[in-house]
Protein backbone atom coordinates (compact mmCIF):
# COMPACT_ATOMS: atom_id res chain seq x y z
CA UNK A 1 0.00 0.00 0.00
CA UNK A 2 1.49 3.31 -0.85
CA UNK A 3 2.12 5.82 1.35
CA UNK A 4 -0.42 8.69 1.03
CA UNK A 5 -1.54 11.92 2.68
CA UNK A 6 -4.34 10.36 4.66
CA UNK A 7 -6.11 12.21 7.57
CA UNK A 8 -8.31 9.13 9.80
CA UNK A 9 -10.41 10.48 12.64
CA UNK A 10 -12.47 8.34 15.14
CA UNK A 11 -14.81 8.52 18.08
CA UNK A 12 -12.63 7.96 21.05
CA UNK A 13 -12.41 4.11 21.47
CA UNK A 14 -13.73 3.50 18.46
CA UNK A 15 -11.66 1.36 16.14
CA UNK A 16 -10.68 2.40 12.96
CA UNK A 17 -12.50 0.72 9.63
CA UNK A 18 -9.70 -1.20 7.65
CA UNK A 19 -11.93 -1.44 4.96
CA UNK A 20 -12.79 2.33 4.49
CA UNK A 21 -9.16 2.88 4.96
CA UNK A 22 -8.42 0.36 1.99
CA UNK A 23 -10.98 2.23 -0.08
CA UNK A 24 -9.36 5.66 0.35
CA UNK A 25 -5.98 4.35 -0.39
CA UNK A 26 -7.29 2.81 -3.58
CA UNK A 27 -8.83 5.96 -4.16
CA UNK A 28 -5.81 7.98 -3.51
CA UNK A 29 -3.49 5.76 -5.28
CA UNK A 30 -5.03 5.86 -8.88
CA UNK A 31 -5.34 9.74 -9.61
CA UNK A 32 -2.34 10.58 -7.02
CA UNK A 33 -4.59 12.29 -5.10
CA UNK A 34 -2.76 15.36 -3.24
CA UNK A 35 -4.51 14.28 0.50
CA UNK A 36 -7.29 12.49 2.01
CA UNK A 37 -9.39 12.95 5.20
CA UNK A 38 -11.72 10.09 6.60
CA UNK A 39 -14.25 11.91 9.12
CA UNK A 40 -15.31 10.33 11.97
CA UNK A 41 -18.71 8.97 10.94
CA UNK A 42 -16.50 7.31 7.92
CA UNK A 43 -17.83 3.56 7.04
CA UNK A 44 -17.76 1.80 3.66
CA UNK A 45 -19.36 3.05 0.47
CA UNK A 46 -19.33 1.96 -3.46
CA UNK A 47 -15.55 2.69 -4.06
CA UNK A 48 -15.35 5.63 -1.73
CA UNK A 49 -15.90 5.68 2.00
CA UNK A 50 -19.18 7.43 2.96
CA UNK A 51 -17.45 9.99 5.60
CA UNK A 52 -14.68 10.55 2.61
CA UNK A 53 -13.11 13.30 1.09
CA UNK A 54 -9.98 13.57 -1.00
CA UNK A 55 -8.00 16.06 -3.22
CA UNK A 56 -7.39 15.44 -6.53
CA UNK A 57 -5.05 18.14 -8.64
CA UNK A 58 -6.57 17.11 -11.97
CA UNK A 59 -9.79 14.36 -11.89
CA UNK A 60 -13.42 14.59 -11.07
CA UNK A 61 -15.19 11.01 -9.37
CA UNK A 62 -18.18 10.44 -10.56
CA UNK A 63 -17.53 7.13 -8.13
CA UNK A 64 -16.58 9.54 -5.66
CA UNK A 65 -19.35 11.60 -5.91
CA UNK A 66 -21.45 9.12 -5.72
CA UNK A 67 -25.06 8.09 -7.12
CA UNK A 68 -26.84 10.64 -5.12
CA UNK A 69 -25.19 13.80 -6.64
CA UNK A 70 -25.68 16.99 -4.58
CA UNK A 71 -27.41 14.96 -1.32
CA UNK A 72 -27.13 17.16 1.68
CA UNK A 73 -29.06 18.43 4.65
CA UNK A 74 -31.26 21.89 5.40
CA UNK A 75 -32.46 23.03 8.84
CA UNK A 76 -34.52 26.01 9.18
CA UNK A 77 -35.26 27.98 12.60
CA UNK A 78 -38.77 29.23 12.67
CA UNK A 79 -40.38 31.63 14.66
CA UNK A 80 -42.44 28.95 16.55
CA UNK A 81 -41.94 27.34 20.00
CA UNK A 82 -42.37 24.09 20.47
CA UNK A 83 -45.17 24.49 23.04
CA UNK A 84 -47.09 25.90 20.13
CA UNK A 85 -47.36 22.96 18.37
CA UNK A 86 -46.92 20.38 20.87
CA UNK A 87 -50.62 19.00 21.04
CA UNK A 88 -50.51 18.99 17.17
CA UNK A 89 -47.79 16.89 16.54
CA UNK A 90 -49.43 13.47 15.99
CA UNK A 91 -51.70 15.66 13.08
CA UNK A 92 -48.85 17.58 12.11
CA UNK A 93 -46.65 14.02 11.51
CA UNK A 94 -49.45 12.39 10.00
CA UNK A 95 -49.39 15.51 7.21
CA UNK A 96 -46.36 15.43 6.35
CA UNK A 97 -46.44 11.56 5.33
CA UNK A 98 -49.73 12.00 3.80
CA UNK A 99 -48.16 15.19 1.66
CA UNK A 100 -44.55 14.31 1.18
CA UNK A 101 -43.19 10.98 -0.79
CA UNK A 102 -40.85 8.92 0.51
CA UNK A 103 -39.59 5.98 -1.03
CA UNK A 104 -37.74 4.77 -4.33
CA UNK A 105 -38.84 6.35 -7.61
CA UNK A 106 -42.22 7.64 -5.99
CA UNK A 107 -43.29 10.42 -7.77
CA UNK A 108 -44.70 14.13 -6.30
CA UNK A 109 -48.25 13.92 -5.66
CA UNK A 110 -48.35 17.80 -5.45
CA UNK A 111 -46.35 18.84 -8.38
CA UNK A 112 -45.27 22.15 -8.44
CA UNK A 113 -42.95 24.23 -10.69
CA UNK A 114 -39.79 25.88 -10.76
CA UNK A 115 -36.68 27.22 -12.03
CA UNK A 116 -34.71 24.78 -11.81
CA UNK A 117 -36.36 22.61 -14.87
CA UNK A 118 -35.97 25.85 -17.22
CA UNK A 119 -31.78 25.65 -16.17
CA UNK A 120 -31.89 21.65 -16.85
CA UNK A 121 -34.14 22.37 -20.28
CA UNK A 122 -31.45 25.17 -21.43
CA UNK A 123 -28.06 24.65 -19.81
CA UNK A 124 -27.83 21.18 -19.84
CA UNK A 125 -24.56 20.35 -21.47
CA UNK A 126 -25.86 16.99 -23.47
CA UNK A 127 -29.35 15.26 -24.64
CA UNK A 128 -29.11 12.55 -22.20
CA UNK A 129 -29.41 14.97 -19.43
CA UNK A 130 -31.72 17.15 -20.50
CA UNK A 131 -33.91 14.23 -21.44
CA UNK A 132 -34.18 13.61 -18.09
CA UNK A 133 -36.47 16.64 -17.14
CA UNK A 134 -39.34 14.18 -16.86
CA UNK A 135 -38.16 12.39 -14.24
CA UNK A 136 -37.37 15.80 -12.71
CA UNK A 137 -40.00 17.46 -12.88
CA UNK A 138 -41.91 13.63 -11.27
CA UNK A 139 -39.41 13.69 -8.19
CA UNK A 140 -38.24 17.27 -7.28
CA UNK A 141 -39.83 17.04 -3.42
CA UNK A 142 -39.97 13.93 -2.95
CA UNK A 143 -37.78 12.18 -0.05
CA UNK A 144 -36.32 9.17 -0.96
CA UNK A 145 -35.65 5.99 1.18
CA UNK A 146 -32.59 4.81 3.79
CA UNK A 147 -31.51 7.92 6.07
CA UNK A 148 -33.22 10.59 4.47
CA UNK A 149 -35.50 11.87 6.67
CA UNK A 150 -38.06 15.45 7.19
CA UNK A 151 -37.77 15.56 11.05
CA UNK A 152 -39.39 18.40 13.65
CA UNK A 153 -36.66 19.47 16.39
CA UNK A 154 -36.87 21.73 19.29
CA UNK A 155 -33.90 23.70 19.88
CA UNK A 156 -32.46 23.27 23.23
CA UNK A 157 -32.60 26.01 25.72
CA UNK A 158 -34.79 27.43 23.71
CA UNK A 159 -37.81 25.74 22.32
CA UNK A 160 -37.61 27.35 19.55
CA UNK A 161 -38.38 24.73 16.39
CA UNK A 162 -36.34 23.63 13.74
CA UNK A 163 -37.26 22.05 10.36
CA UNK A 164 -34.56 19.55 9.11
CA UNK A 165 -34.15 17.41 6.18
CA UNK A 166 -31.67 14.83 4.26
CA UNK A 167 -31.75 13.79 0.81
CA UNK A 168 -30.24 14.63 -2.90
CA UNK A 169 -30.96 14.75 -6.44
CA UNK A 170 -32.99 11.33 -6.42
CA UNK A 171 -33.50 9.73 -9.78
CA UNK A 172 -32.35 12.57 -11.88
CA UNK A 173 -29.03 12.85 -9.98
CA UNK A 174 -28.70 8.92 -9.69
CA UNK A 175 -29.43 8.49 -13.73
CA UNK A 176 -26.72 11.33 -14.03
CA UNK A 177 -24.37 9.47 -12.25
CA UNK A 178 -25.01 6.22 -13.78
CA UNK A 179 -24.87 7.67 -17.50
CA UNK A 180 -21.64 8.69 -16.43
CA UNK A 181 -20.10 5.95 -15.21
CA UNK A 182 -21.32 3.85 -18.25
CA UNK A 183 -19.66 6.85 -20.66
CA UNK A 184 -16.51 6.63 -19.03
CA UNK A 185 -16.67 3.02 -20.03
CA UNK A 186 -16.67 3.69 -23.50
CA UNK A 187 -20.80 3.04 -23.03
CA UNK A 188 -23.61 4.55 -24.41
CA UNK A 189 -25.02 7.27 -21.76
CA UNK A 190 -28.10 5.24 -21.17
CA UNK A 191 -26.19 1.61 -21.04
CA UNK A 192 -26.10 0.07 -17.78
CA UNK A 193 -22.24 0.33 -16.28
CA UNK A 194 -20.89 -2.52 -15.41
CA UNK A 195 -18.66 -3.53 -12.29
CA UNK A 196 -19.30 -0.88 -9.36
CA UNK A 197 -18.38 -3.41 -6.71
CA UNK A 198 -17.41 -2.33 -2.69
CA UNK A 199 -13.84 -2.19 -3.46
CA UNK A 200 -13.35 -0.98 -7.01
CA UNK A 201 -11.39 1.31 -8.07
CA UNK A 202 -12.32 4.70 -8.73
CA UNK A 203 -13.63 5.94 -11.77
CA UNK A 204 -11.64 9.26 -12.47
CA UNK A 205 -12.26 11.67 -15.53
CA UNK A 206 -9.40 13.78 -16.02
CA UNK A 207 -11.15 17.48 -15.22
CA UNK A 208 -9.66 18.97 -18.92
CA UNK A 209 -11.00 16.34 -20.75
CA UNK A 210 -14.42 16.63 -22.81
CA UNK A 211 -15.84 14.10 -20.44
CA UNK A 212 -14.58 16.04 -17.60
CA UNK A 213 -15.94 19.24 -18.43
CA UNK A 214 -19.64 17.53 -19.10
CA UNK A 215 -19.51 15.62 -15.62
CA UNK A 216 -18.75 18.85 -13.85
CA UNK A 217 -21.37 20.32 -15.91
CA UNK A 218 -24.21 18.41 -15.15
CA UNK A 219 -22.91 17.83 -11.44
CA UNK A 220 -23.86 21.55 -11.07
CA UNK A 221 -27.07 21.29 -12.55
CA UNK A 222 -27.64 17.98 -10.22
CA UNK A 223 -27.14 19.88 -7.54
CA UNK A 224 -28.90 23.16 -8.11
CA UNK A 225 -31.69 20.33 -8.09
CA UNK A 226 -31.26 19.18 -5.22
CA UNK A 227 -31.49 22.16 -3.54
CA UNK A 228 -34.55 22.99 -5.10
CA UNK A 229 -35.88 19.54 -3.80
CA UNK A 230 -34.79 20.31 -0.42
CA UNK A 231 -36.08 23.87 -0.66
CA UNK A 232 -39.39 22.49 -1.90
CA UNK A 233 -40.13 20.08 1.22
CA UNK A 234 -39.22 22.55 3.41
CA UNK A 235 -41.21 24.43 2.47
CA UNK A 236 -44.03 22.24 1.65
CA UNK A 237 -43.29 21.51 6.02
CA UNK A 238 -43.84 25.25 6.55
CA UNK A 239 -46.87 25.38 5.17
CA UNK A 240 -48.25 22.41 7.55
CA UNK A 241 -46.73 24.57 10.78
CA UNK A 242 -48.95 27.29 9.37
CA UNK A 243 -46.24 29.61 7.46
CA UNK A 244 -43.87 30.31 10.84
CA UNK A 245 -41.01 33.06 9.53
CA UNK A 246 -37.64 31.31 8.94
CA UNK A 247 -35.26 33.31 11.17
CA UNK A 248 -31.88 31.25 10.13
CA UNK A 249 -30.88 28.59 7.92
CA UNK A 250 -28.08 26.49 6.91
CA UNK A 251 -27.93 24.62 3.61
CA UNK A 252 -25.10 22.40 1.84
CA UNK A 253 -24.30 19.21 0.00
CA UNK A 254 -22.05 16.32 1.39
CA UNK A 255 -21.87 14.29 -1.95
CA UNK A 256 -20.10 17.34 -4.61
CA UNK A 257 -16.73 18.02 -5.58
CA UNK A 258 -15.82 21.84 -5.62
CA UNK A 259 -12.56 23.57 -7.16
CA UNK A 260 -10.99 24.56 -3.99
CA UNK A 261 -7.56 26.08 -3.12
CA UNK A 262 -6.45 23.62 -0.63
CA UNK A 263 -3.10 23.47 1.60
CA UNK A 264 -1.88 21.13 -1.16
CA UNK A 265 -2.89 22.92 -4.03
CA UNK A 266 -5.47 23.91 -6.11
CA UNK A 267 -7.40 21.04 -6.70
CA UNK A 268 -11.01 19.20 -6.84
CA UNK A 269 -12.21 18.31 -3.29
CA UNK A 270 -14.65 14.99 -3.92
CA UNK A 271 -16.84 14.79 -0.79
CA UNK A 272 -18.70 11.37 -0.12
CA UNK A 273 -21.18 12.05 3.02
CA UNK A 274 -18.63 14.90 4.38
CA UNK A 275 -19.86 18.24 5.40
CA UNK A 276 -17.85 21.38 3.67
CA UNK A 277 -16.50 23.56 6.83
CA UNK A 278 -14.52 26.26 6.30
CA UNK A 279 -13.87 28.55 8.77
CA UNK A 280 -17.34 30.87 10.18
CA UNK A 281 -18.93 28.08 7.43
CA UNK A 282 -21.94 26.58 9.15
CA UNK A 283 -23.85 22.57 8.39
CA UNK A 284 -26.48 21.09 10.13
CA UNK A 285 -25.82 17.43 11.02
CA UNK A 286 -28.11 14.95 12.10
CA UNK A 287 -27.71 12.70 14.64
CA UNK A 288 -29.78 9.56 14.60
CA UNK A 289 -33.57 9.22 14.61
CA UNK A 290 -34.08 9.42 18.38
CA UNK A 291 -30.99 11.91 19.42
CA UNK A 292 -30.03 15.22 19.03
CA UNK A 293 -28.83 16.66 15.55
CA UNK A 294 -26.68 19.87 15.73
CA UNK A 295 -25.83 23.31 13.77
CA UNK A 296 -22.03 22.98 13.59
CA UNK A 297 -19.91 25.99 12.44
CA UNK A 298 -16.29 25.89 11.51
CA UNK A 299 -13.61 28.15 14.04
CA UNK A 300 -13.26 31.41 12.95
CA UNK A 301 -9.44 31.66 11.42
CA UNK A 302 -9.12 34.43 13.60
CA UNK A 303 -9.11 31.95 16.54
CA UNK A 304 -7.64 28.99 15.54
CA UNK A 305 -4.00 27.62 16.32
CA UNK A 306 -1.19 27.12 14.12
CA UNK A 307 -2.65 23.43 15.23
CA UNK A 308 -5.69 23.66 14.83
CA UNK A 309 -5.22 25.46 11.75
CA UNK A 310 -3.34 22.51 10.73
CA UNK A 311 -5.93 20.22 11.66
CA UNK A 312 -8.28 21.92 9.28
CA UNK A 313 -6.03 21.91 6.96
CA UNK A 314 -5.36 18.16 6.60
CA UNK A 315 -8.99 17.52 6.98
CA UNK A 316 -9.44 19.42 3.92
CA UNK A 317 -12.08 21.63 5.90
CA UNK A 318 -14.47 18.77 5.39
CA UNK A 319 -16.41 17.52 8.97
CA UNK A 320 -18.95 14.56 9.32
CA UNK A 321 -22.70 14.44 7.72
CA UNK A 322 -24.14 12.33 10.38
CA UNK A 323 -23.66 9.81 13.28
CA UNK A 324 -21.97 7.39 11.12
CA UNK A 325 -22.95 3.26 11.08
CA UNK A 326 -21.75 1.41 14.01
CA UNK A 327 -23.56 -1.42 12.14
CA UNK A 328 -24.36 -2.36 8.54
CA UNK A 329 -28.08 -2.88 7.44
CA UNK A 330 -28.00 -6.27 7.44
CA UNK A 331 -26.55 -6.18 10.59
CA UNK A 332 -29.44 -3.97 12.28
CA UNK A 333 -32.36 -5.76 10.74
CA UNK A 334 -31.33 -9.22 9.42
CA UNK A 335 -31.60 -10.91 6.19
CA UNK A 336 -34.69 -10.68 4.41
CA UNK A 337 -35.72 -11.81 0.71
CA UNK A 338 -38.51 -12.16 -1.68
CA UNK A 339 -40.44 -15.54 -1.40
CA UNK A 340 -42.66 -17.20 -4.36
CA UNK A 341 -45.94 -18.05 -2.55
CA UNK A 342 -48.40 -19.99 -4.57
CA UNK A 343 -51.90 -18.11 -4.82
CA UNK A 344 -53.62 -22.11 -5.60
CA UNK A 345 -52.34 -23.90 -2.74
CA UNK A 346 -50.47 -21.35 -0.70
CA UNK A 347 -47.01 -23.35 -0.75
CA UNK A 348 -44.41 -21.07 0.38
CA UNK A 349 -41.02 -21.29 -1.51
CA UNK A 350 -38.57 -22.67 1.17
CA UNK A 351 -34.98 -21.42 1.88
CA UNK A 352 -32.70 -22.59 -0.90
CA UNK A 353 -35.34 -23.63 -2.72
CA UNK A 354 -35.61 -22.55 -6.87
CA UNK A 355 -38.44 -19.83 -7.25
CA UNK A 356 -41.16 -20.66 -8.99
CA UNK A 357 -44.39 -19.24 -11.00
CA UNK A 358 -45.19 -18.13 -14.12
CA UNK A 359 -42.37 -18.64 -16.74
CA UNK A 360 -39.82 -19.75 -13.54
CA UNK A 361 -41.98 -23.09 -13.36
CA UNK A 362 -45.39 -25.16 -11.63
CA UNK A 363 -45.47 -24.76 -7.95
CA UNK A 364 -43.82 -28.07 -6.97
CA UNK A 365 -47.10 -29.01 -4.53
CA UNK A 366 -49.91 -28.28 -7.21
CA UNK A 367 -48.42 -27.69 -10.56
CA UNK A 368 -50.07 -23.69 -10.78
CA UNK A 369 -48.00 -20.69 -11.69
CA UNK A 370 -50.06 -18.22 -9.98
CA UNK A 371 -47.47 -16.41 -7.19
CA UNK A 372 -47.30 -13.59 -5.51
CA UNK A 373 -44.00 -12.37 -3.17
CA UNK A 374 -44.01 -11.65 0.19
CA UNK A 375 -40.46 -10.98 2.24
CA UNK A 376 -39.14 -13.32 4.30
CA UNK A 377 -36.73 -12.85 7.39
CA UNK A 378 -33.91 -15.63 6.86
CA UNK A 379 -31.53 -14.19 9.55
CA UNK A 380 -32.79 -12.11 12.77
CA UNK A 381 -30.83 -8.94 13.58
CA UNK A 382 -29.44 -7.21 16.24
CA UNK A 383 -31.73 -4.17 16.79
CA UNK A 384 -35.10 -4.98 18.32
CA UNK A 385 -37.44 -2.50 16.38
CA UNK A 386 -40.63 -2.59 18.30
CA UNK A 387 -38.55 -1.88 21.53
CA UNK A 388 -36.54 1.19 19.76
CA UNK A 389 -40.38 2.34 18.66
CA UNK A 390 -41.38 2.40 21.75
CA UNK A 391 -38.40 3.74 23.60
CA UNK A 392 -39.08 6.29 20.82
CA UNK A 393 -42.81 6.96 21.58
CA UNK A 394 -41.46 7.48 25.53
CA UNK A 395 -38.90 9.97 24.67
CA UNK A 396 -42.16 12.12 23.01
CA UNK A 397 -40.70 11.57 19.25
CA UNK A 398 -43.79 11.05 16.82
CA UNK A 399 -42.51 8.78 14.13
CA UNK A 400 -43.64 8.28 10.68
CA UNK A 401 -41.85 5.16 8.74
CA UNK A 402 -38.33 4.36 9.64
CA UNK A 403 -37.08 0.69 9.86
CA UNK A 404 -34.47 -1.53 12.40
CA UNK A 405 -31.89 -0.32 9.93
CA UNK A 406 -32.07 3.35 11.04
CA UNK A 407 -32.63 2.52 14.67
CA UNK A 408 -30.48 4.69 16.85
CA UNK A 409 -28.79 1.37 17.74
CA UNK A 410 -27.17 1.32 14.88
CA UNK A 411 -25.73 4.22 15.12
CA UNK A 412 -22.32 5.80 16.37
CA UNK A 413 -23.10 8.75 19.21
CA UNK A 414 -22.90 12.02 17.41
CA UNK A 415 -21.05 14.03 20.22
CA UNK A 416 -18.26 11.28 20.17
CA UNK A 417 -17.68 11.86 16.50
CA UNK A 418 -18.01 15.74 16.54
CA UNK A 419 -15.77 15.57 19.71
CA UNK A 420 -12.80 13.57 17.37
CA UNK A 421 -13.25 16.96 15.05
CA UNK A 422 -13.34 19.62 17.88
CA UNK A 423 -10.09 21.20 16.95
CA UNK A 424 -11.60 23.30 14.17
CA UNK A 425 -15.52 22.06 14.68
CA UNK A 426 -17.62 23.69 17.22
CA UNK A 427 -21.41 23.26 17.95
CA UNK A 428 -23.91 25.89 17.89
CA UNK A 429 -26.95 24.62 18.58
CA UNK A 430 -28.18 21.20 19.51
CA UNK A 431 -32.07 20.14 18.15
CA UNK A 432 -33.93 17.59 20.17
CA UNK A 433 -36.17 15.57 17.11
CA UNK A 434 -39.71 15.67 18.24
CA UNK A 435 -40.95 14.60 15.04
CA UNK A 436 -39.46 11.90 12.47
CA UNK A 437 -40.64 11.35 9.11
CA UNK A 438 -39.04 9.04 6.64
CA UNK A 439 -39.40 5.71 4.42
CA UNK A 440 -41.14 3.04 6.09
CA UNK A 441 -40.45 -0.84 6.87
CA UNK A 442 -39.92 -3.08 3.10
CA UNK A 443 -38.52 -0.04 1.65
CA UNK A 444 -35.92 -1.51 -1.29
CA UNK A 445 -32.92 0.81 -2.45
CA UNK A 446 -29.68 -0.31 -3.75
CA UNK A 447 -28.48 2.79 -2.65
CA UNK A 448 -29.40 4.29 0.46
CA UNK A 449 -26.50 6.36 1.96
Amino acid sequence: MADHNLTIYTPDGMPVDSGAVEQMHTCLDAGDGLAGVLCADHHLGYSMPIGGAIAYEDYLSPSGVGYDIGCGNKAVATSLLYSDIRSDMPRIMDEIFRRISFGVGRPNDEPIDHPVFDRINRDAPMSGVRDLLGTARKQLGTVGSGNHYVDIFAEEGTDRVWVGVHFGSRGFGHKIASGFLALAQNKEFTDHAGGGEMYSPPVLLHADSPLGYLYAESMAIAGEYAYAGRDTVVNKVLEILGNPAVTHEVHNHHNFAWLEDTPFGRAWVVRKGSTPLYPGQQGFVGGSMGENAVIIEGKDSDDLSGRELAAGDNALWSAPHGAGRAMSRTEAKGKSRKRAVCQTCGHTQGKGEPTFGFQAGPCPECGHREVRKIWVQETEGKIDWKAAKKNLKRQGIELRGGDADEAPGAYKRLPAVLEAHSAYVRVVTSLRPVGVAMAGEGTYDPFKD
